[in-house]
């Protein structure tokens, strides 16, 4: 029997470029074809017509007054029904809205994608210093406590997998001084997390900024998403975390497990 060919040899690059120029929307309003051109190190003839197309279709949209390009109301329309469409979210964004209310601070749930941790829906508690709202933001595995959990909580292919393709004995990306950047402690760290069942980022992905996760559980007992809930750390410190904030966003993520189907054992 011949072999299956990998996925990766029935790409089409046209269509690629053209995900690639919607993503380059994420956290800009406004883009033009220069601009366009050179993020994607593409020849603006090419650039234009892949607006063209996008545009036609509703993805993308011109302005009247400065023919900059802007995201077409396809793409709400797409994620209204990407939101529909998965009961984890469906079930998940009443228990974002208790944890926050319960800890008055920032929650959200997130699921890993590349070892990258994606920031699906998110809730805040009035506060005059508060954490914002990173729905649509991807960060870092290692730097965050939904990363640690998601990772440590992940079957062990998906650990050897990170081990391979992204630590590669390197040291990890430093994004403040209390990052673990070493490969080993880092494994060590997210043993831990998954033994204990929460995980903890103090000032490790952003100084001034503490978080404690806990993983959600599908009805077949992988891990499909985590919890979290963050807050400025002098009001988030060391003992809060622990006693407080701890067994709440375990609580939460053990509920939205048993939600899903999941039965302990």
């Amino acid at each position: 029997m011949p072999a299956k060919k990998p996925k990766s040899d029935y790409v089409i690059q046209t269509v690629i470029n053209a995900l690639r120029l919607l993503e380059e929307f994420d956290g800009q309003d406004e883009l033009g074809v220069t601009e366009l051109s050179r993020y994607l190190d593409l020849h603006k003839n090419n650039v234009f017509r892949l607006l063209a197309t996008l545009e036609q279709r509703g993805y993308i949209e011109q302005s009247t007054s400065n023919d900059r390009y802007r995201l077409g109301y396809r793409c709400l329309e797409l994620g209204e029904a990407f939101g529909r469409s998965h009961a984890l979210l469906d079930r998940a964004r009443p228990v974002v809205r208790q944890l926050a209310d319960d800890c008055a601070e920032t929650a959200h749930l997130g699921v890993m994608s590349a070892f990258e941790v994606v920031h699906l829906n998110g809730a805040v508690f009035p506060q005059p210093v508060l954490t914002g709202l990173r729905v649509g933001q991807r960060l870092p595995v290692h730097s965050t406590a939904l990363g640690k959990v998601l990772l440590g909580c992940a079957a062990e292919q998906s650990r050897e997998s990170y081990d391979r393709t992204v630590a590669a004995g390197r040291p990890l990306s430093k994004r403040t001084s209390q990052t673990i950047v070493d490969p080993t402690k880092f494994f060590e760290h997210i043993r831990t997390a998954a033994g204990q069942g929460f995980a903890l980022d103090v000032e490790e992905c952003e100084p001034g900024l503490n978080c404690a996760a806990a993983p959600v559980f599908d009805r077949s007992g992988e891990v499909v998403a985590a919890l979290s809930v963050s807050g400025p750390a002098f009001r988030l410190g060391s003992d809060r975390l622990m006693r407080e904030i701890v067994p709440r966003v375990s609580q939460a993520a053990a509920g939205l497990s048993r939600d899903l189907g999941y039965r302990a054992h």
